[in-house]
């Protein structure tokens, strides 16, 4: 046990930085934090990207998940530095708090959203399996205790017994959130993530439940939560982005339907097989990266099957789906008479006519009936807690409020070469029309 106390408390000889673009330098006192990074786990994170198909779009976004990570964890340790003076915060909690922030992303998969939508998978789930499976991270975490992984899984999972260590990782106002917005602005180049982190650091204060904001940084955290909305309208629903996203996710579909089909593939996709059965060991999901998927897409243009090999060939070669706004709920005629036409012109709705929805709640309060996010609470001169759209008309004007926005993919150069003129015709009429 003295040998396990000692490893949890060790501190490196002298500190290690990682050079960041973000935070000038990422910190690493802990043995325990410098032996997680050198895992295969956490370096895997390095072959995946944090933004998917994003760089399609905005072609600086090439930054990896093991980047956002070492993000993550650095906000943990400042906050933590600047908390550990109050008496709401428990010393004792410092290690499994800093190990979280870094391990919190391990279970993310290539492309990841497209694949989780196809095989269902869930990549918080994973991350709870690698943390305690047979695994190098499981290995350095039992180190400090037998029960260590499970309590750095139950942050993750939000289930653990302190609800202050939760809400650093996973609230409206997390370390998460505040790395992957400043870092995706970072590299995709726009101004619209940046806000003061300093300034919101400053004014976080601990209390037994989760982190609050002092009142007078009222305004730093109105700016951070119209940076998100406007990441999200701008950056991560980008339509160009999901046009990939929409191909991708057809590439998955139609592997998984041939593989089921008993297809003869030249390439076979023998690392996803055990995706395919359902049978996914912690090992099997682990093989798979973004450099381990582009190879089988290269692969898969050669394939006889004409569906993969265009969709393949389309993503490799950035040749997307053009799109048009699509309220589909009032037209669903429209689209059932393009399918029509699509079926007649030799091209399967199926894989080239395509619905994509993207919804998001930039703030929510937490209500009564239990629906709803934990909010953020103002704390005020006289410790009082207020909940922040009482306080802020900005995030009242967009607390609870879903913006949707639904879009039609297509591929427009399919549809030129369409030998049938009548079928033709009807198809890019219909296309020239707005039904939004």
């Amino acid at each position: 046990m003295g040998d396990n106390m000692s490893y949890a408390n060790k501190q490196l000889d002298e500190v290690k930085v990682f050079k960041d673009p973000v935070h000038r330098y990422v910190r690493v006192n802990d043995q325990v934090i410098w032996d997680l990074i050198a895992t295969p786990e956490m370096q895997r994170l390095r072959r995946i990207k944090q933004l998917g198909a994003t760089n399609l779009t905005f072609h600086g976004a090439e930054h990896s998940r093991f980047n956002h990570s070492l993000g993550v964890y650095e906000i943990v340790r400042r906050i933590i530095k600047k908390m550990e003076t109050k008496p709401e915060w428990n010393k004792n909690e410092r290690l499994v708090c800093l190990c979280a922030a870094l391990l919190h992303d391990l279970g993310h998969g290539p492309f990841s959203h497209s694949f989780e939508k196809v095989f269902s998978l869930d990549h918080e789930k994973f991350t709870q399996q690698i943390i305690l499976g047979n695994t190098g991270v499981n290995k350095v975490l039992a180190k400090v205790s037998d029960e260590f992984p499970q309590k750095v899984s139950d942050i993750i999972n939000k289930t653990y017994h302190d609800k202050l260590v939760i809400s650093l990782i996973s609230s409206q106002i997390d370390a998460d959130r505040m790395d992957y917005l400043l870092r995706d602005a970072f590299y995709t180049g726009v101004s619209y993530g940046n806000f003061d982190m300093e300034r919101i650091l400053r004014v976080m204060r601990p209390t037994t439940k989760r982190a609050v904001i002092k009142s007078t940084g009222m305004h730093a955290i109105e700016d951070y939560i119209m940076s998100r909305y406007q990441m999200y309208w701008q950056v991560y629903f980008h339509p160009v982005t999901r046009s990939a996203e929409v191909i991708l996710t057809k590439i998955f579909d139609r592997v998984k339907h041939l593989y089921q089909s008993n297809y003869q593939f030249k390439e076979e996709p023998i690392l996803f097989k055990n995706i395919f059965n359902q049978e996914i060991a912690v090992e099997d999901y682990l093989a798979l990266d973004e450099t381990v998927v582009y190879y089988y897409f290269q692969r898969w243009q050669y394939e006889a099957d004409e569906i993969l090999s265009d969709l393949a060939e389309r993503f490799v070669n950035r040749r997307l789906f053009k799109y048009k706004e699509f309220d589909f709920e009032s037209h669903i005629d429209k689209l059932t008479e393009l399918k029509g036409l699509f079926t007649q012109a030799g091209i399967d709705p199926d894989y080239y006519l395509v619905i994509d929805s993207s919804k998001d709640l930039p703030y929510d309060v937490y209500r009564p009936d239990g629906a709803g996010r934990i909010p953020i609470y103002l704390q005020m001169p006289n410790k009082e807690l207020k909940e922040l759209s009482e306080h802020s008309a900005i995030v009242d004007s967009i607390t609870g409020k879903v913006r949707e926005d639904h879009k039609l993919y297509y591929p427009k150069d399919l549809i030129e070469v369409i030998s049938d003129k009548a079928v033709k015709k009807k198809i890019e009429n219909i296309l020239s029309k707005s039904y939004l």
